[in-house]
């Protein structure tokens, strides 16, 4: 059956102060296609989906054009197939017509097609966090102009679309990752667009959490009768939920065929040969024991995210924190980091020959060993107007001569994963500049750069495409051995904690229920899942 075309891409091209970073990209998008596009960190793929979206700056060269229907009497738009149908909106006449995006005469008519377009950054959750969930919902109703005496019906119903009715009272806030970002899609839904654009929609979410979003999605496109482009270094998602895949290499497109053929062509170079010798290690550098931290919540009262935690973790280990989105891991690391406080427990960390209570406020106490300790969180920051070198030296207050600077700078670069040359060819530019894989590798370096005894990182990967992430692997085993540093490592990428880490504790439910070498608690977990899932693994 011959696909109705929806949106055409000819010969776009797109530099950023002189770099070509999309080079002649053509392909074409029926109505009802979800199509993905994969590629590495740095490959072109978010800024491909910005421009077909119509946001940021206008293409160098090439056209964008949106083969619609459009209302002669009201700015109510369709797609081409329901061209000559009546308007559902003013009973007007929906008219064939074909949408340059990015002609400035048409500026007009691209309001109106974004209008009809939805779109899911990544790593933003864009949620009201003090609202409830269907209040969220409604917000995003109230903005399309729907009608109020039938928008908690509809509400309702979009969060059932989203498997998320027996969230809907929750604050938002207080939901896990997956269940953010399903609210988000609810609201995306509300706006009834032909066609969704998702950025990364599940890099930062456990293999489990992911397959949720990942049917969300799939169940929207088909109830809706929406089409998608989806991004992702993340092939899962590619495989789960498009019909069709592009891969991105350099900016220009490398394959164009069905998901499993690219993914594959797309993971033939992922192999990782070198090997490391676990050292010895020091003596044990934090221990806690019986840690617990407690929030109280207007819904569910008193919440235990932290509930009796007792770990050690020796000078030079690798230490990983594992379990499923909303297990505590991120609050556990917060507590380590010295961020916020525990309810009751303790915290000590060695300094020199000292122990320092870190359950105790004070310079000398908290204040103390928070110097001496480094957090990549989750949701990181940049300094957006300052280089690449300035983020990682005058900006976080580490003042240089310049030429020791920019020594210092590209030492760290590489133990965060840069090639020598490419970390010298972005010290100049700015984060916006950079893909999101390689501004997480850029705040990685911003917290070597201050070389702390011990390195928290939250889930360090989730943007990351698979080469990318041997690079990652490799520069905290580098810098274990060449800095004699600690790491905590928090995750759901069970496959990187087993390839990184020498222990790890599984967490569930705010409390640690398995701790060990890290073999055998991913071992033990895999066959839990086994046992769950009738005998297929769930491999993270």
């Amino acid at each position: 059956m011959k696909m109705t075309p929806l949106i055409t891409i000819e010969n776009l091209c797109k530099d950023f102060n002189g770099k070509r970073v999309l080079n002649n990209i053509s392909f074409q998008i029926s109505e009802g296609d979800n199509v993905g596009i994969i590629g590495r960190s740095g490959a072109g793929k978010t800024v491909l989906m910005h421009l077909i979206r119509g946001v940021d700056d206008p293409p160098s060269s090439g056209k964008i054009i949106y083969h619609i229907a459009a209302c002669d009497t009201c700015e109510y738009i369709e797609t081409r197939s329901e061209s000559g149908k009546k308007c559902p909106r003013c009973e007007g006449t929906l008219v064939s017509a074909d949408i340059d995006l990015w002609d400035p005469n048409n500026d007009l008519m691209k309001r109106r097609v974004m209008q009809r377009t939805a779109i899911m950054f990544q790593r933003t959750f864009a949620l009201y966090g003090n609202d409830r969930v269907i209040e969220n919902v409604l917000k995003a109703l109230d903005e399309t102009g729907y009608p109020q005496e039938r928008s908690i019906g509809r509400a309702a119903d979009l969060l059932d679309e989203v498997k998320l009715s027996h969230r809907m009272m929750h604050i938002a806030r207080d939901l896990s990752g997956g269940e953010k970002q399903r609210v988000v899609l609810a609201r995306q839904l509300a706006k009834e667009p032909f066609f969704l654009f998702a950025d990364e929609p599940t890099g930062t979410l456990d293999p489990n959490t992911a397959k949720i979003v990942h049917s969300s999605l799939s169940d929207a496109s088909k109830q809706n009768k929406m089409g998608m482009l989806i991004t992702s270094h993340f092939s899962q998602v590619i495989e789960d939920v498009t019909d069709r895949a592009i891969l991105l290499v350099d900016g220009e497109i490398e394959k164009v065929g069905s998901p499993n053929e690219v993914v594959h062509h797309f993971m033939k170079d992922f192999h990782d040969d070198e090997t490391y010798d676990i050292p010895p290690f020091g003596d044990t550098l934090l221990s806690s024991h019986d840690i617990i931290k407690r929030y109280i919540s207007m819904d569910r009262g008193v919440v235990k995210a932290v509930n009796g935690v007792s770990f050690d973790v020796a000078t030079k280990e690798i230490f990983g924190i594992i379990g499923k989105s909303g297990a505590g891991k991120t609050t556990l690391s917060r507590i380590i980091s010295g961020i916020i406080e525990p309810t009751s427990g303790e915290m000590n960390m060695k300094i020199g020959d000292e122990w320092v209570d870190m359950t105790k406020p004070g310079i000398e106490n908290r204040g103390r060993a928070k110097g001496y300790i480094g957090l990549l969180h989750q949701e990181y920051d940049l300094f957006p107007h300052r280089t690449v070198l300035d983020n990682l030296t005058d900006s976080i207050g580490l003042e240089f001569p310049k030429e020791l600077a920019i020594r210092k700078a590209v030492i760290t670069l590489r133990m965060s994963g840069y090639t020598e040359s490419k970390a010298r060819e972005i010290l100049n530019r700015y984060p916006g500049q950079l893909s999101e894989g390689e501004r997480h590798r850029v705040a990685l370096a911003q917290v070597l750069i201050r070389e702390p005894r011990l390195v928290i990182l939250d889930e360090p990967t989730g943007t990351m495409d698979p080469i990318t992430k041997i690079d990652v692997k490799h520069s905290i085993l580098h810098a274990r051995d060449e800095m004699e540093e600690t790491f905590i490592l928090v995750s759901h990428d069970m496959e990187f904690v087993r390839e990184v880490c020498d222990r790890c504790a599984l967490m569930r439910g705010g409390k640690i229920i398995e701790i060990g070498n890290t073999h055998d608690v991913l071992a033990h977990l895999d066959e839990e899942e086994k046992n769950a899932s009738g005998g297929v693994g769930v491999k993270g």
